[in-house]
């Protein structure tokens, strides 16, 4: 298979087929931008990439290469070959148009929910009522306290995480065009996608 590359612009998304054995690489080209990444099984749309699953199999909240991505079959999706950052989030869903409604007082905002539907839309994958994605670069904090709070992405130009696929899937990433917090350092900024 020949080397296939995409740029995200800041707040789009894209979607695209990754056959088993290949590699994907997530970008952050300028800095502290989040993308949300959810998968498909491409014969059997029914499994998904799943974070709580992926947590319960691994006994962690944070992935390092050699781990497996789970579906919510149980089944290994992808496994993580390299990352340079080593602090993603597994917790937060996609953001919504009533996110943004409730927390800054802004209807109608561009979100990862509306994002990623369209991303898959081309592959007859319908609208789910939520995404629960893999939030690439996101930094979230759990406090001992219980509190949670999303800070400032550890993720520098050029930084990125490679997965390799375990089965045939379709993939949709989200560069989050979330600019009203630390989420993506209050700047929205393109995701780089290479397919190897």
């Amino acid at each position: 298979m020949s080397k296939q590359q995409w740029q995200i612009p800041a707040t789009e998304g894209h979607g695209f087929q990754l056959k088993k054995g290949q590699v994907i690489r997530v970008t952050d080209v300028e800095g502290e931008q989040v993308a949300d990444f959810v998968a498909y099984r491409e014969d059997d749309i029914s499994e998904r990439l799943d974070p709580s699953v992926t947590m319960d199999a691994l006994h962690a909240m944070k992935v390092k290469p050699g781990d497996m991505i789970y579906s919510n079959k149980y089944t290994p999706m992808l496994t993580i070959i390299r990352d340079t950052v080593g602090q993603h989030d597994w917790i937060n869903s996609a953001c919504r148009p009533e996110m943004y409604e409730l927390l800054y007082n802004k209807r109608d905002h561009t979100s990862c929910y509306m994002n990623l539907n369209a991303a898959l839309a081309p592959f007859e994958i319908p609208a789910p009522d939520q995404h629960y994605p893999f939030n690439i670069f996101m930094n979230t904090i759990i406090q001992p306290s219980g509190q949670i709070s999303v800070e400032k992405p550890l993720s520098k130009a050029g930084d990125y995480i490679e997965l390799r696929a375990e089965m045939d899937l379709v993939v949709a990433i989200s560069a989050c065009p979330c600019a009203e917090s630390l989420c993506n350092g209050y700047k929205c900024t393109p995701i780089r996608v290479d397919i190897i």
